[in-house]
């Protein structure tokens, strides 16, 4: 079995000590699907969508990128970062669904692919509540880390 970087020698769970690594600049993007379907899709004007709550995908942009901000609050053993950037990106994936992207950048000991795997999936879930009226079978799909850099090691999917 892989050695578990948040279990001590006791496997007992642990928060990582960062304290010897070296502040480097750590960039981490993630993606996810949200089906909506065609009837849905086909209802955006300009590049958003409208309904009684307000505009949605500015709205999950938003939850989205509150999202990345307290990821520490959210996952017990995640540090918490200050983040020197957020940004969150929704893009027609196909004819039913839209493809979310989230990065998030750091100075730091440590990387940031939680936060943006959390705030993909924060603005997935905003898409699904603003939208589950009209169509509750909504599919959220795919979550990744799609890339990082910085740090010990990068990675690319």
């Amino acid at each position: 079995m892989a050695n578990l970087s948040h279990l001590d020698d006791s496997d007992q769970p642990r928060m990582v000590d960062v304290s010897a690594k070296t502040e480097t600049t750590r960039v981490a993007t993630a993606t996810c699907l949200v089906t909506l379907g065609r009837d849905l899709l086909s209802q955006m004007d300009n590049g958003e969508l409208h309904n009684k709550k307000g505009p949605v995908l500015q709205t999950a942009i938003l939850a989205g990128i509150t999202g990345t901000k307290k990821t520490s609050d959210l996952i017990p053993l995640c540090h918490p970062l200050a983040l020197d950037s957020a940004k969150i990106e929704i893009t027609p994936h196909n004819d039913e669904s839209l493809r979310i992207t989230a990065t998030a950048k750091t100075t730091s000991r440590t990387g940031v692919e939680m936060e943006a795997l959390t705030g993909a999936s924060v603005a997935a879930l905003t898409l699904y509540d603003m939208c589950k009226a009209a169509n509750p079978a909504i599919i959220i799909s795919d979550l990744k880390l799609f890339k990082k850099t910085g740090g010990k090691s990068d990675y690319k999917a």
